[in-house]
């Protein structure tokens, strides 16, 4: 007998998340808890066809009890958002999510962020999965394979095929993924994430960017293994922290775009935070090939940097090589919606910069320090994010850079880096000290 995608696929998936620390939700009782009052109503006025009940996205019993938990000033009116079906409201989602939307306080007499997890604590969520996920608007319905919840709220849905379906990662993406965003997309402006699955391979991206160069293999591309990949992808501390930092939203000439940083772009983050913010060591190298993404996984690393309560408001430096590559940085921070920016545009200004203890990010350029008298700023939580490490820091330049930020953190970047066979020289010499291979993260 052929087996069923439920049977091959879906319980495998639910069975490897279970032991992860999701708690599996029958369908019936996933039903019961989002619409189960209206649906009774219903059923005693008779069925209706067109399956309006099925609108509810939330489980609004755990919701609002961790919303009230969370934040006890909330106003007895209060309703989770109900986003609009666009790119826009997923982003008013993930927001919601990382708790930077507001609320006004009537006894406070001020604007509060409202929790919706508590990141800090995990154990204070409530994790969920559920199979068979209906959903339905006037025109259209559609049920998810499984989608997972945290505090109510569905933020991934993961689609399964059979081995024995041939391209079924490709009818995945087409036939359920792609179709969800054209027929319901009132459920997908909440939903952050996707993954698929045809019991070998997985397959992750953002909702609201289904682009195929923009949906990536999990765990390397290693076929087969599921058990291990569901587990490492679906581990509470990576979903929680893909949520709260690795999905960007870029805004570039009136257009909003939304990426997904990669396994190797936010486990290099991890890596420069762990060193720049716990470790004794001040040098790491990043080794990125070409086309691996290197701008965006320095953008994320600045913006987390200089976020952290860890650094006590710090000065993030983000060193580049060549003139144009400096405007366009500073673009990408802005389509970033970073802020507290400034672009060192000659010698005079990033020297005033420097002098005048400024706390944020600085674009510059490397050629921007020679010259520059030692010891400008001995403050330690500095960090400097070097791109084309291999070029950028040779000959006296390296050295006029590291007198005059002499306690400073410097990360290297580079595709090529200089001596690449001999890890005591060049690039390696400069950045990597402190790692037995000569790099932080390759």
């Amino acid at each position: 007998m052929k087996p069923t995608e439920a049977k091959s696929v879906q319980e495998r998936i639910i069975k490897y998340a279970v032991a992860v620390g999701w708690k599996f939700v029958a369908r019936e009782e996933s039903d019961r808890r989002r619409f189960g009052i209206l649906k009774q109503v219903q059923d005693d006025e008779g069925a209706r066809d067109d399956d309006s009940w099925k609108a509810q996205p939330y489980y609004l019993d755990v919701l609002m009890s961790k919303l009230r938990e969370f934040n006890p000033w909330l106003p007895a009116n209060y309703k989770f958002p109900v986003p609009t079906p666009k790119i826009e409201g997923n982003r008013q989602i993930l927001l919601a999510l990382r708790g930077q939307s507001t609320v006004y306080d009537e006894v406070e007499k001020r604007e509060r962020n409202v929790k919706v997890i508590d990141v800090e604590h995990p154990e204070n969520n409530v994790f969920e999965v559920t199979s068979e996920f209906s959903f339905a608007n006037s025109r259209y319905r559609n049920r998810q394979d499984i989608v997972f919840l945290i505090n109510g709220i569905p933020v991934i849905d993961l689609e399964c095929k059979n081995l024995t379906t041939g391209n079924g990662i490709e009818k995945a993406i087409e036939d359920n993924i792609r179709r969800y965003h054209r027929e319901t997309p009132e459920l997908m402006a909440i939903e952050q994430s996707f993954a698929v699955s045809e019991g070998m391979r997985l397959e992750y991206g953002v909702t609201w960017n289904t682009i195929r160069r923009n949906i990536f293999t999990w765990n390397g591309d290693k076929v087969g293994q599921l058990e291990h990949k569901i587990k490492s992808f679906f581990e509470i501390k990576h979903i929680l922290n893909t949520i709260e930092k690795y999905i960007m939203f870029i805004e570039k000439d009136e257009q909003l775009t939304k990426l997904i940083l990669r396994e190797h772009q936010a486990n290099a983050v991890e890596a420069v935070l762990e060193r720049a913010l716990h470790e004794d060591a001040t040098r790491g190298l990043i080794w990125h090939t070409q086309g691996s993404g290197k701008t965006f996984t320095m953008i994320k690393t600045a913006e987390l940097l200089f976020k952290s309560n860890d650094a006590d408001k710090p000065t993030v430096i983000m060193m580049l090589d060549r003139n144009e590559l400096e405007g366009q940085m500073e673009g990408n921070l802005t389509a970033a919606g970073i802020k507290n920016v400034k672009k060192a545009g000659s010698i005079a200004e990033l020297v005033e910069i420097l002098q005048s203890d400024y706390r944020g990010i600085v674009v510059t350029m490397i050629h921007k320090f020679r010259g520059l008298p030692a010891d400008l700023n001995t403050r330690k939580n500095i960090f400097v994010l070097i791109d084309e490490a291999h070029r950028s820091t040779g000959s006296d330049l390296g050295t006029f850079v590291m007198a005059a930020l002499p306690n400073a953190t410097f990360i290297g970047y580079t595709g090529t880096p200089i001596d690449k066979a001999q890890y005591g020289k060049g690039t390696f010499k400069t950045f990597g000290v402190a790692d037995a291979k000569g790099y932080l993260h390759k």
